[in-house]
């Protein structure tokens, strides 16, 4: 048994872990929920000019259309799933690359504060990743195997 192994177990059946991992579902899903659905109804993100790269990268989302509204549906949908007992691990493996896109988003186009916000939210994702070890494990196991 290695050390993750070790950990997982350790940890998996302590109700103050069952309860912080249930807290970072609600407050990831939280995350998700309201940028989402401003994106799902064809509304904008921010307000910011074109002048700034920000507004600028924001305007051109935006102005994809329905690939601004895929986004939105798929952040929704990762929340919900989230929130759902038998859909949790479903959710943060959905809510994954999300998160990640995010993230680099952020530090590349070097918004303010955002990138520790968007930082904390994926360190969470790969908590609720490491909660369903053996899940990801078995997956992982799937796709290397010959």
């Amino acid at each position: 048994m290695n050390y993750a192994e070790k950990l997982h177990l350790k940890i998996y059946d302590q109700k103050l872990f069952r309860l912080f991992t249930w807290g970072t579902r609600i407050l990831l899903a939280l995350g998700f929920m309201p940028s989402g659905l401003k994106k799902l109804l064809g509304e904008r993100f921010t307000i910011l000019s074109l002048e700034s790269p920000v507004g600028f990268f924001f305007e051109a989302l935006y102005r994809t259309g329905y690939y601004w509204n895929f986004l939105g549906f798929i952040q929704i949908l990762a929340a919900v799933l989230l929130l759902i007992p038998r859909t949790a691990f479903l959710g943060a493996l959905l809510f994954f690359p999300i998160i990640i896109n995010i993230f680099i988003i952020v530090v590349a186009m070097d918004f303010k504060g955002t990138p520790v916000i968007a930082g904390l939210m994926l360190l969470a994702n790969l908590y609720l990743l490491f909660w369903d070890y053996k899940k990801v494990k078995e997956i992982v196991s799937v796709i290397f195997e010959r």
